[in-house]
């Protein structure tokens, strides 16, 4: 039998400079604290902080690694050490309360560090990496993700990756507080509230920051994902866009309850 997951791993762009090792430690050490809350409902889960700057993330179903990453990508509030994923996704076949974290070792793993490592390497880092072929050959029982077109599945993912962080580097503060806000909140008008603006002041800033297709881009990544979980497992017992839709309640639940965090970014 398999299993699908999703993985990430976290890393800290400029983690050693600045002196605020320790600070960014604390603070990975809470998102850990936050994203378990956050995937309460999903468990299980594997989530570790290690090797000073990194968190490694393991959970079930493939869009699920990528729903958390957006979200803390659009939170963090080291705006000069900002944080970059490498994600991977596919099946298993070990049920996740089998794996011990710190050492289970499988391709997905491999790809997702992968993925990070390019991201390391390239000067212009985009915040998130899908590697999907280079180490995995795949499950043969599941032929909607591992066929030939996988290739061309992860090129176009990663294209679309790469021009939602254009726009999202583009975004000045303000327009980055808002979209931010607007993700949690889903309202103009509770974003302006928050902000103390008008609405015809937070709506220039939401179309002028480009924030509907950076907000359009996650959801249509996260559903394609999800229906392509749902493709090549017939017999889910939880509907992919269910479970996503459970996880996207949880975090914005507990994100609304401690909103002043995004004064910070």
């Amino acid at each position: 039998m398999s299993y699908p997951i999703s993985i990430f791993i976290l890393d800290v762009s400029n983690s050693s400079s600045d002196g605020i090792g320790d600070e960014l430690a604390n603070y990975l050490d809470e998102l850990v604290t936050w994203n378990t809350i956050w995937t309460e409902k999903l468990k299980p889960i594997h989530i570790k902080h290690r090797a000073g700057d990194e968190i490694i993330f393991v959970g079930s179903g493939y869009s699920t690694a990528y729903i958390l990453a957006f979200f803390v990508s659009r939170i963090w509030k080291y705006r000069n050490h900002n944080p970059y994923f490498g994600l991977s996704f596919g099946d298993i076949d070990k049920h996740l309360h089998d794996i011990d974290i710190e050492k289970w070792i499988h391709p997905l793993i491999k790809q997702a560090r992968y993925a990070n490592d390019l991201l390391k390497q390239d000067q212009k880092r985009p915040l998130f990496k899908f590697e999907l072929d280079q180490f995995y050959s795949g499950n043969p029982d599941n032929p909607f993700l591992y066929n030939q077109f996988r290739n061309e599945f992860e090129t176009l993912l990663n294209t679309l990756l790469y021009i939602q962080h254009t726009l999202i580097k583009e975004q000045t503060k303000i327009q980055e507080l808002v979209c931010s806000s607007y993700l949690i909140l889903q309202q103009q008008k509770a974003v302006g509230e928050f902000l103390g603006k008008t609405p015809p002041t937070i709506s220039s800033h939401y179309k002028k920051g480009k924030c509907e297709e950076i907000l359009h881009t996650f959801t249509e990544i996260m559903k394609t994902l999800n229906s392509l979980e749902k493709k090549t497992y017939h017999t889910l017992r939880v509907n992919p866009n269910e479970a996503s839709g459970i996880l996207l309640d949880s975090i914005r639940s507990h994100l609304k309850e401690n909103i002043n965090t995004l004064h910070s970014i």
